[in-house]
């Protein structure tokens, strides 16, 4: 039976939240700030802050208030060709047969692969570089200058030669076939790696592709001939279209938006890939928010805890330290016969092994991650255990490894991290109190909206107002019929005030927005 896949997306004043649920359950979940400015993918014109010896690294300044860090290793075999052409471009010498198109353009040769990077670069020298990973911990941008444009079936790789085929296509003809195909389009000077969704397609689709993304370097490298540095020359897109361009497929059936620009912009998005499924994208314009109707909000208050329950009692618990991250495997209920244990121990691991890889795909987990299973002794146990795990992980988009359970039922995995793991509180400490225990009654905090409520009232004169609020503080405006704060606030000022409440928010947050429906700021 196919599942379905939902993406549901919500647009909140500081930015957008995004999920994707498979038969309703949220199984990943992303949030993009309206103020990120740096984005894995996006291709910077950076400029060499100081390089490191002891490291062989270089620290990269893209205007991030952290230097980003370029190993060597990250320069690719190509940096030189790269160099000379950036140089040639911010010259303007068109002329002398360089186009941003890389035809006639004559690559220099290969770096040494474990060379210097004093040999390659030098302070203040100005370099295309591409974020690999997203600031993690203390740590500023990870980059790369092996620069790649992923399209919906191919990479595009700059200064590159030759055709790689995705190993998840399995099928030799069909890869021969790709390889082929591809081979006769690919243009002078780039690489191209086949994306595992290309299987099957003919060689019209993969030559669009091809072509969208050759236009989107030559944008970029029309842009790099006046760009300054720390300039942003190529920017990836969204994380809303940039999942929908990786999963979109026949298995995708419904794709939710609670703004009229999202909308319009996923629907153009969706007509340029893929015209046939452009009716699968809806504008919700119900009264419920969408993540309340479609049940996100209590997923995630119940998925992001410490402790995370599983179908018939048992639960898993996830510590995170420095190092690594570390999930137990708890059955919830014992058994005294022993060949019950085994069985239980067998099927609560079944449930945790599903549950685990799931968490990890959601959190965006990733680095070095330790699961304590229950204590089984049957070794086919142990094998289905470590299969299951494995066939759970193919679903997840980022790459890890999996390995045996050990023989004391531990289990390791190692999963690309390439932006800093995600993490909800939903044990919160109060933001009024600050977790001393003690705070302020409630009814100071309707003083509070209350006051507000007045300004905008009448000092801006504002009409059609409507004020957010956590469903406790929704209650207390709302609850008395015509004696109710709402109906004093009309008698008052003569104008309806609409009341909407939002789980989302704690006791003490609120915001009011105007009849247009923006957000009003506030002192």
């Amino acid at each position: 039976m196919t599942q379905s896949s939902e993406l549901i997306i919500n647009a909140t004043p500081t930015g957008d939240r995004i999920a994707l649920l498979r038969d309703k359950q949220l199984v990943e979940y992303h949030v993009e700030s309206n103020n990120e400015e740096f984005h894995v993918g996006d291709i910077f014109f950076g400029i060499v802050h100081r390089i490191h010896a002891n490291l062989n690294a270089a620290f990269i300044d893209i205007g991030y208030e952290k230097d980003a860090f370029l190993h060597y290793h990250d320069l690719g075999p190509n940096i030189k060709s790269q160099i000379k052409f950036t140089r040639l471009m911010q010259q303007g010498k068109k002329n002398s047969g360089v186009s941003s198109r890389l035809a006639g353009f004559k690559l220099e040769p290969e770096i040494d692969k474990f060379g210097k990077m004093s040999d390659v670069l030098k302070g203040n020298n100005l370099v295309l570089v591409q974020i690999a990973k997203e600031p993690i911990g203390s740590k500023g941008h990870r980059l790369s200058c092996e620069i790649s444009l992923a399209g919906r079936y191919l990479v595009l790789v700059p200064f590159g030669d030759g055709v790689n085929v995705s190993k998840k296509i399995t099928d030799n003809g069909e890869r021969k076939r790709l390889l082929r195909l591809v081979s006769s389009i690919k243009p002078e000077n780039f690489g191209v790696i086949v994306r595992t969704v290309a299987e099957g397609k003919d060689v019209a689709e993969l030559d669009k592709d091809l072509n969208e993304l050759l236009d989107k370097w030559q944008a970029g490298m029309e842009k790099l001939q006046n760009a300054r540095p720390r300039e942003k020359i190529i920017g990836e897109m969204s994380r809303a279209t940039s999942i929908l361009r990786d999963m979109l497929n026949e298995s995708f059936d419904s794709i939710l938006v609670d703004t009229k620009e999202m909308y319009d912009e996923v629907r153009s998005f969706i007509q340029n890939i893929a015209p046939d499924k452009e009716k699968i994208v809806k504008l919700h314009n119900g009264k419920t928010k969408v993540f309340e109707q479609f049940g996100i909000e209590k997923q995630l208050k119940m998925l992001f805890g410490q402790t995370v329950s599983l179908p018939n009692g048992g639960y898993i618990v996830i510590e995170h330290t420095e190092a690594l991250h570390v999930i137990d495997v708890n059955s919830g209920n014992k058994s005294s016969n022993v060949e019950d244990q085994e069985t239980t121990a067998f099927n609560v691991n079944m449930e945790a092994a599903a549950e685990v890889a799931r968490q990890l795909r959601l959190r965006d987990m990733g680095g070095i991650i330790v699961i304590d299973f229950i204590d089984m002794k049957n070794p086919q146990h142990k094998q289905q255990i470590y299969d299951h795990m494995r066939k759970e992980m193919k679903a997840d988009r980022s790459k890890s490894t999996v390995l045996p359970l050990t023989k004391f039922g531990l289990m390791q995995i190692t999963r690309q991290r390439v932006r800093p793991e995600l993490n909800i509180i939903t044990h919160e400490k109060c933001p009024t109190c600050n977790g001393t225990g003690k705070i302020t009654a409630a009814i100071s905090v309707s003083d509070q909206i209350e006051a507000k409520l007045d300004y905008v009232l009448t000092k801006q004169n504002e009409s059609g107002l409507t004020l957010t609020v956590h469903p406790y503080l929704h209650g207390y405006f709302s609850t008395g019929s015509i004696f109710s704060r709402r109906w004093k606030w009309f008698w008052r000022y003569y104008k309806w005030v609409k009341l909407e409440p939002d789980s989302s928010l704690a006791i003490t947050e609120y915001y009011f927005k105007n009849k247009q429906g923006d957000v009003i700021e506030l002192e």
